[in-house]
Order: structure tokens, then sequence, then C-alpha cells
């Protein structure tokens, strides 16, 4: 495994433990939710730019893209 996808692969760790926070539910089920409304889609393609944002600024974005494609976590 190259060294840029294990960083990206502990960034996303990271990201869905802080967005599991943010909204009071487990780590598997906001890794879940953003799976199902394209939250890990957006993570993926916009990884070098979001990586070097704050994680509470990276969980605002997720949340909204989110909200974008129906999910209704606020």
């Amino acid at each position: 495994m190259a060294r840029e996808e294990r960083n990206m692969i502990g960034y996303t760790v990271g990201l869905v433990s802080e967005f599991a926070l943010r909204f009071d539910i487990r780590p598997r089920q906001a890794y879940a939710y953003l799976k199902r409304y394209k939250g890990i889609e957006h993570l993926q393609h916009h990884y070098g730019i979001l990586h070097t944002q704050s994680f509470p600024d990276t969980v605002d974005v997720l949340a909204q893209v989110c909200q974008n494609n129906g999910g209704g976590l606020r």
C-alpha cells in the first residue's frame, strides 16, 4: 500500500470519528451515513483539498454534501 493511500485511510478514519462525535452517533453509523449520502465519495474525490482543512470545517462540508443528497442529520 502506498504512503498516500495509508494517509488517506488514516484521515478518513479520524474524520468519520469526528463526524460521529458531532452528531452523537456510532462511528459505524457515521460511515454508513456518509457512504449512503455520498460524503465518502466527496471525500475521496476532494481529498487533496479537504485534508488541508480543519476537521470541524471538513465535517461541516461533508454534512452539507450529505444533506444535498437526501441525508437528514443537521
